[in-house]
């Protein structure tokens, strides 16, 4: 049985890397079905991130991911052209996944879900994976050849 019956999480998942199979990992431990909302292109560019691959390449890449490493567990893909999407309207979503750095949209999320008469969801922080070096392991870092997406070193 598990802990909730549905969560949130969010993210760009252009270079798939162990900071996210942990988000995921969090996501599928206590929930029975997650949402996860994937950056379009468009909303991307808006807010300052350089893809490397587009939207159906990332959404091939996360579903990949997800099979590989979640066999059996249950799933929605939702293109995100703002911060929360369905987050924001689906009354059933009961906690939102994110790691400490976003920890902050959580607090947004409940004010929008306020707004909208929904009840507030549980936010569940996720602490950043470390590559080798002390440093967080990034999408940034790794696009510079800095780590790889385990977080060794280059």
């Amino acid at each position: 049985m598990s802990e909730f019956e549905l969560v949130a999480m969010g993210g760009t998942f252009d270079i798939i890397h162990k900071g996210h199979i942990a988000l995921l990992s969090n996501a599928f431990s206590i929930s029975s079905k997650v949402i996860i909302g994937l950056t379009s292109d468009e909303f991307a560019k808006r807010k300052g991130k350089k893809l490397l691959s587009t939207y159906d390449t990332r959404l091939g890449n996360l579903e990949n991911a997800i099979k590989s490493n979640f066999p059996q567990k249950s799933y929605q893909i939702s293109k995100l052209d703002d911060d929360f999407g369905p987050a924001v309207l689906e009354e059933g979503v009961e906690a939102l996944v994110v790691s400490e750095e976003t920890r902050y949209q959580g607090d947004v999320l409940n004010r929008l879900r306020a707004e909208k008469r929904l009840p507030p969801v549980k936010i569940i922080s996720v602490p950043m994976i470390l590559a080798k070096d002390g440093g967080r392991i990034s999408t940034t870092r790794i696009r510079n050849s800095e780590i790889d997406t385990e977080g060794n070193l280059s």
